[in-house]
């Protein structure tokens, strides 16, 4: 996901968002706790997709602040 795709949606569908990618990095988490996680490099994914829909969130909020 590019943040290009993030800015065309609105706020409440990123807030939906940034829910459903939270809820997958505490998965991810719990999959390598327990050595179940085949995937290792979908941790870093998820946590930079998290932090493009925080950013894009932030972006929003101080546009609509001026």
């Amino acid at each position: 996901m590019n943040a290009q795709e993030l800015r065309n949606k609105t706020p409440d569908q990123l807030r939906e968002e940034l829910v459903n990618l939270k809820k997958e990095a505490f998965n991810l988490r719990f999959q390598q706790a327990t050595g179940q996680l085949e995937n290792n490099a979908r941790i870093r994914t998820v946590r930079r997709d998290v932090a493009r829909v925080i950013t894009v969130l932030n972006e929003k909020a101080a546009e609509a602040a001026n």
